[in-house]
């Protein structure tokens, strides 16, 4: 599987390094692909450190403003030109996505899956990783959204939660039918 990770390049402390580590090893040990934002700090370091050294492949695309930071001995990088070419490029790469902790980008990265999926565009699955109760607050208005009528389909078809990088990997290894 091609997994596409959205997560921060931000430094930050053990509590979201371990899941993005662990995700990343246990996505090597499975054989998959890591497709992310490419770059070689933070949290993107992190997932991509434990994939390789579990032997996993990676396939980085990157922007323009931000190609100066991206990880080097790469099976793949490619270069987009602005935020949104690297969002396609991310996506159809990807044959599932992980949402991980992250700033703004992020939230927008994960937002644009979920109205593509909404609308029928994809059914690629989409996992939102839960990591130390990150998102707890945003799940919590996606259920208002789904409870008051703005969204057309149920949430649970939209997304996963998953609160543990392990159960994040086994949905997606049974909704994509991997052994």
């Amino acid at each position: 599987m091609n997994i596409c990770v959205f997560l921060s390049a931000a430094d930050l402390d053990e509590r979201y390094t371990r899941p993005a580590r662990e995700f990343g090893r246990l996505l090597g040990k499975g054989g998959h692909t890591l497709v992310w934002g490419g770059s070689d700090t933070g949290l993107m370091k992190v997932v991509a450190d434990g994939a390789q050294e579990a032997g996993g492949r990676l396939c980085g695309v990157s922007v323009e403003f931000l190609a100066a930071k991206a990880r080097d001995g790469v099976d793949e990088m490619v270069i987009a030109g602005d935020l949104a070419e690297r969002k396609r490029l991310l996506l159809e790469k990807a044959d599932a996505v992980v949402i991980m902790v992250g700033g703004t980008g992020t939230l927008d990265e994960a937002t644009e899956i979920l109205e593509l999926k909404k609308h029928g565009h994809t059914e690629k699955p989409v996992v939102l990783l839960n990591t130390a109760g990150f998102y707890d607050g945003l799940k919590e208005q996606f259920r208002r959204m789904e409870d008051e009528g703005f969204l057309p389909r149920p949430l649970t078809d939209l997304v996963f939660f998953a609160e543990e990088p392990v159960g994040a990997l086994a949905y997606l290894e049974e909704s994509l039918g991997v052994e």
